[in-house]
């Protein structure tokens, strides 16, 4: 009879942990985090970083923002000089296929070709893929500047440039078995720039547009989904949210012109504008991230779920979760998060205490 009764017992402890497990699923399909690929000599501190903090807080996501920062094969010039080898992309793999964890690579398309002083290795190796070749680097950056230099982007309309992109997109997507990439395109400041002898006046929102659909159906021939950054497809100017978080360079109108199963990657960190419900409305799938500040995360994933909730039946599905973005170096996140190095100045405003904050807040879906 004990033996009995303990079988019972489990089976009701099985059943409910199902039930939560399938509420949490149906409410925030995806729990996400987004974060540098490490180092190759940093691999296993983030392995222990998934296991004991990323699988228990039911993360099922990962967007590990790669860009060259691999030992490509089809292009090796591209190649960074840190870059992981497949081995250890296999290590990754490994550890989140063990928790159900969706691991999609990041390499940034079109804009973010360069940082501060430095131009990326695309733009190195091939110049003539720039969109504004006659924007000299800088010997000290600063913002803002006579050149309108944010970040370099390459053209979209130069013959050449998709035959090198999308062979590194495809051995990328390859090495991490994963079905899905995430594109970046945020922030892209350069286009349709009036010098380019290719894309000058051409129409902003179409070409932004016509990069994004090239990207999606190329993916989409080996069944894999786009996943980008949505900043650029709002109206900085009509909303206010202004230049960085929503564009001003009139690329906004693009978003009745992209196919509606990209998805977009919704980041707002100063404020929690609920333009979610906006993308929703547009048709597509929306996760909404936040960066650095805890009560704005908690707020946005309170409205994620609130947006759900009250959402007419053929939008519900398109509010798809939440999703912490780190910004700093993989190895800088892990030694704040174990207070190996804290910025006393920051207070509780660091990604660190956010991703616990949006956490515990998604934890709340399950508690009665």
């Amino acid at each position: 009879m004990k033996k009995l009764l303990f079988s019972i017992f489990v089976l009701l402890l099985s059943i409910g942990g199902l039930q939560a497990q399938t509420k949490l699923d149906t409410l925030l399909p995806v729990r996400g985090f987004c974060i540098a690929a490490p180092e190759s000599n940093e691999i296993e501190n983030f392995i222990k970083f998934i296991n004991e903090e990323l699988a228990p807080r039911q993360v099922n996501t990962i967007i590990l923002r790669v860009d060259y920062n691999y030992e490509f094969k089809s292009h090796p010039e591209i190649r960074d000089s840190l870059a992981l080898s497949r081995k250890d992309v296999k290590k990754l793999v490994k550890a989140c296929q063990q928790h159900n964890i969706h691991l999609i690579p990041q390499i940034n398309l079109f804009g973010h070709q360069s940082w501060a002083t430095k131009t990326y290795s695309l733009l190195r190796v091939y110049p003539e893929f720039d969109e504004t070749p006659h924007v000299k680097m800088p010997a000290k950056y600063a913002w803002p500047n006579d050149d309108g230099l944010y970040c370099k982007s390459y053209c979209p309309l130069h013959p050449e440039v998709h035959k090198v992109v999308l062979a590194l997109v495809d051995e990328i997507c390859d090495a991490f078995e994963s079905k899905a990439f995430h594109a970046g395109m945020d922030e892209v400041f350069y286009i349709g720039h009036d010098k380019c002898p290719r894309c000058k006046g051409h129409d902003k929102a179409e070409l932004f547009a016509g990069e994004v659909n090239l990207i999606r159906n190329h993916l989409a021939q080996q069944n894999r989904k786009l996943w980008i950054w949505g900043d650029r497809l709002i109206d900085g100017k009509t909303t206010g949210i202004g230049e960085w978080e929503a564009s001003m360079n009139n690329t906004h109108r693009a978003v009745d012109l992209i196919a509606k199963d990209v998805v977009i990657c919704d980041w707002h960190y100063e404020r929690p504008d609920p333009t979610a419900v906006y993308f929703a409305m547009k048709g597509f799938n929306v996760i909404t991230c936040p960066w650095r500040k805890p009560r704005i995360a908690v707020t946005q994933t309170q409205d994620m779920l609130r947006f759900k909730e009250i959402a007419p039946k053929d939008m519900k599905p398109r509010y798809f979760g939440m999703m912490q973005t780190i910004w700093s170096s993989n190895k800088s996140f892990l030694e704040e998060f174990y207070g190996i190095k804290v910025n006393e100045k920051a207070g509780e405003n660091t990604s660190a205490q956010c991703f616990r904050a949006m956490f515990d807040e998604i934890k709340k879906v399950n508690t009665p």
